[in-house]
């Protein structure tokens, strides 16, 4: 009778344990799968020749949590990035001898964030000298290609999670974009509407900025291009007012954790636990008594062995999660779940963007 109590829990744990694993899954931080994603910058480290071996090394600014790739034209095979910080991507390409990389190669990045895509052509040559990757001469601007004004709505202070908004008005239709001595890659400036363009870009861990770093704004129509640079400070003064753009996103966006929550979540049972929970019961209820007596046991054991299935199941189907609680600026609250401990404690200051949450220094 012992051999078959045993027989019958071994039977219980098989059919519990087996058809269960697979199907567990963690608790993942709140999609930003809603808003669509959104590509701030894409650069190279250009090479001097496309010879085999040479690297070429990309690095995109975006939206946090995404997945990113890059597709060179000539190139046999494609470049994944990874994120190295928040909203921070980078890879590297190496050269192969099958390659047809050349000075008129585009390379294309791909930012995706559940099912919604956004791209960005890199707009500049991969191929070539340092030097190409300054802005062209004056000389080489047409009449009509011109930047009438260049100027940024600048942070309370330069520190990590802070915003430099910034706006360059000149000939419409073409492609703008900023670089920062400091941080490392380039700016996209979108138009936003007819001639004028604008770029937000948050400021990371790895950033050098400096109140007086200089900052080249950049405006490419067809073959032609003309630069211009900030002639102001990226700090605010003590009497400086923001724009309200401004004001409103630092109201909204940041704020102090109040709360970390460990929450449990239990599984849903199914039918498979409830069958081998009751198979097991109804064999260890046989052991029991004689004549009606084990049937009678063979019946409480079936059902008693179906909840404990049932329970068993839910258990082993359970999942755990992390819900943050912050207190933003305005007064209200936001809740944001991980999957894992946050690196972050209570009473850290973050700044709330896509819904990630990003510690503020």
């Amino acid at each position: 009778m012992r051999s078959k109590i045993v027989l019958g829990l071994f039977a219980l744990a098989a059919f519990l344990s087996l058809p269960f694993l697979a199907g567990q899954a963690l608790a993942q931080p709140y999609a930003a799968s809603a808003a669509a994603p959104r590509i701030d910058g894409f650069d190279v480290e250009p090479v001097a020749n496309p010879a085999p071996g040479n690297e070429l090394a990309f690095t995109l600014y975006g939206s946090p949590g995404a997945a990113a790739a890059v597709q060179i034209d000539g190139a046999t095979g494609g470049l994944v990035l990874v994120e190295t910080e928040a909203g921070v991507y980078e890879g590297t390409y190496t050269i192969r001898k099958r390659d047809k990389i050349t000075v008129s190669s585009a390379a294309t990045a791909n930012l995706r964030l559940g099912n919604r895509v956004a791209s960005a052509i890199l707009d500049e040559p991969l191929v070539g000298r340092a030097s190409a990757r300054r802005p062209a001469p004056a000389a080489r601007s047409a009449a009509a290609l011109k930047i009438d004004r260049f100027d940024v709505d600048p942070p309370a202070r330069l520190a990590t999670g802070e915003e430099l908004i910034l706006t360059l008005s000149g000939s419409p239709g073409g492609t703008a974009s900023a670089r920062i001595v400091g941080v490392k890659g380039k700016l996209v400036l979108n138009e936003i509407r007819s001639g004028v363009y604008e770029g937000i870009y948050t400021i990371k861990n790895r950033d050098r900025v400096a109140a007086d770093s200089v900052v080249t704004g950049n405006l490419r129509v067809g073959d032609q291009e003309t630069s211009a640079v900030l002639g102001r400070s990226l700090l605010a003064s003590s009497g400086y007012q923001p724009s309200s753009r401004q004001a409103a996103r630092l109201c909204v966006n940041c704020g102090v954790v109040e709360a970390i929550n460990a929450v449990e979540v239990k599984g849903e049972g199914s039918y498979l636990g409830m069958i081998a929970g009751g198979v097991a019961g109804a064999l260890l209820g046989s052991q029991v008594g004689g004549g009606r007596g084990t049937t009678v046991a063979e019946v409480a054991g079936a059902a008693g062995g179906a909840y404990a299935g049932h329970e068993i199941e839910r258990k082993m189907k359970a999942t755990k999660h992390y819900e943050v609680v912050v207190r933003l600026e305005n007064g209200g609250t936001r809740t944001v779940s991980y999957a894992t401990q946050p690196g972050f404690a209570v009473g850290a200051r973050v700044r709330l963007e896509n819904d990630t949450l990003t510690v503020v220094q």
